[in-house]
């Protein structure tokens, strides 16, 4: 029998942005098919009557739902849709242990677990259901539309490949047999550490204090998880990070595999200042490439936009709402 873990939900407003008066919140959780059970935050328009679509939101990667997902959500909402946004497993509020792991195939089913609860919700129609992947979510996001047929519209936002980013480093930088066998053989090191210290090391969050010399990206993360920006207590990016083996798995596993089979409706949009814009230019193009679906698909680049811009606006409204609207309206009717 699936049972739910019982946690523990903060009922305070806790976000990064200021709450809504034109939608009803509340939290939620749903199982996935590991046992995992997952917190969320559910937004409804207020004052909504009949069955509406429905939009699933996460990330970033070490974010948690109070942070953009959430933003995302809530704003989704606001134009008429039921959203919800959810710790993924092993992080927030949501349920898993140990604490702090990721895996390529239990976060594409967290995104599917959520598909089954707004499936079977009330107040959504099943036939209109679409996804929301941001960051390294995107990557998910991507991989869940390849998987889940029920999935009609999918938006990739600012996306990390997340196994390609592990295998292969940033900008591709080491993409190497000698390079991933090094990090395979530290990894397996660890392990041992680990368990002969009875608990998991923590790989640190975004750098703190800032050097002086860091990269663009790093400066672009600190300006959101490290000030009132975008800090959350919860946010693993704002706090001590993943485990260091947290992500083992990802440099055997990459996930972008099937995208060319993608039969529903894909947009993914990235900044043109955004260090990881390669990610989404390159696997829009492995998506349509050799592909029989692609008058749905889209590429969308913001000018100006960096990649953090796009968690929450960067105070010039660099989120194009607007067009996230127009394309789930087009897609979930």
């Amino acid at each position: 029998m699936m049972k739910k873990e019982e946690l523990k939900l903060t009922q305070d407003w806790d976000k990064t942005f200021p709450k809504s008066d034109k939608v009803d919140h509340c939290k939620v959780t749903f199982v996935n098919r590991y046992g995992i059970t997952l917190a969320a935050d559910m937004y409804v328009p207020k004052n909504a009557e009949g069955k509406l679509p429905a939009i699933a939101v996460c990330g970033p990667f070490g974010a948690v739902k109070e942070q953009c997902s959430g933003l995302y959500a809530q704003t989704m909402a606001e134009r008429g849709f039921l959203t919800v946004a959810f710790d993924p497993s092993f992080t927030g509020e949501s349920g898993g242990n140990v604490r702090y792991m990721a895996s390529p195939d239990i976060n594409t089913e967290d995104f599917m677990a959520a598909v089954d609860f707004l499936s079977l919700c009330g107040k959504v129609d099943p036939e209109r259901i679409g996804i929301i992947g941001i960051c390294g979510w995107g990557g998910m996001a991507l991989n869940t539309a390849a998987l889940d047929t029920r999935i009609k519209a999918t938006v990739a936002s600012t996306m990390y490949d997340m196994t390609r980013v592990n295998a292969k480093g940033y900008f591709d930088s080491e993409d190497s047999e000698e390079a991933r066998y090094q990090k395979r053989a530290a990894m397996c090191a660890q392990r041992l550490a680990d368990l002969q210290a009875g608990e998991y090391k923590l790989g640190g969050g975004v750098v703190d204090p800032l050097p002086e010399d860091a990269p663009y990206f790093v400066k672009d993360y600190y300006d959101y998880y490290k000030t009132s920006r975008g800090y959350h207590a919860r946010s693993l990016n704002s706090n001590g990070g993943w485990n260091v083996i947290g992500c083992e798995s990802f440099l055997n596993q990459p996930i972008l595999k099937y995208t060319n089979e993608i039969r529903s409706a894909v947009l993914v949009m990235h900044g043109d200042a955004a260090h990881s814009c390669y990610f989404g230019k390159d696997a829009y193009a492995d998506m349509v490439n050799g592909s029989k679906y692609t008058d749905n698909k889209e590429l969308l680049i913001i000018p100006g936009a960096s990649h953090t811009d796009l968690y929450d606006g960067g105070g010039k409204d660099a989120i194009p709402f607007d067009k996230l609207e127009n394309f789930f309206t087009e897609y979930l009717k």
